[in-house]
């Protein structure tokens, strides 16, 4: 079921129906990292502001329905997860350090949730391009496990990446083009307030 802000949200994007982009191909000497966090929207900006991040594409990853739209994800019927993709200088910015920020920036203890939506769509998971990312992304998640400044589980998965589809436009660098709206969701959705809770100093700013 979908809370009440994410119907609003919804029908603020209903009247925007654009088809979701081809992936584009990274620029050579670079790296790719995916990672589901729940609303895209809001994985976008922390990456943003990593030196050596090039670019962040909100997607969908990890369902069975080709070339999905936001409507579809967002039934729950695809399988998919709402994922951010971030194109990075490993030379720059180390994995470790994107694994770190995703953390941060998630709640890991719920599942097929995350904060006020609901749903497979907005569960957490890192997606992993290779054997190098998964060792480095299982080895994050268990010292994890063992240093947590909160009790509960971490049911967050390390899955292998699958085909990435673009969301379409209007989600890309959301964030900067609708702050008001933007700044509505984050705050309504109680995001920022349950980060606090979860990682205490440790949360994003």
């Amino acid at each position: 079921m979908k809370s009440t802000l994410a119907v609003l949200v919804l029908a603020l994007l209903a009247s925007s129906p654009t088809l979701a982009q081809a992936p584009q191909s990274k620029p050579p000497g670079t790296a790719v990292a995916t990672f589901a966090g729940g609303c895209f929207w809001c994985m976008e900006p922390p990456y943003d502001k990593l030196n050596g991040v090039i670019s962040t594409t909100s997607g969908y990853m990890g369902g069975t329905v080709k070339n999905p739209t936001y409507e579809a994800v967002s039934s729950g019927r695809t399988g998919h997860a709402e994922v951010v993709q971030v194109v990075y200088d490993p030379s720059k910015v180390s994995y470790d350090k994107l694994l770190e920020v995703f953390w941060h920036n998630v709640d890991p203890t719920v599942k097929d949730r995350q904060f006020c939506d609901v749903g497979s769509q907005y569960r957490t998971a890192i997606f992993v391009h290779n054997d190098e990312q998964r060792a480095l992304a299982e080895k994050s998640k268990a010292l994890l496990a063992m240093t947590k400044p909160f009790k509960d589980a971490i049911v967050t998965p390390v899955v292998p990446a699958t085909e990435f589809y673009p969301a379409e436009d209007y989600h890309q660098d959301y964030y900067t083009k609708n702050p008001v709206r933007y700044s509505y969701y984050r705050t309504g959705c109680g995001r920022d307030a349950r980060l606090k809770d979860l990682w205490g100093a440790a949360a994003p700013h």
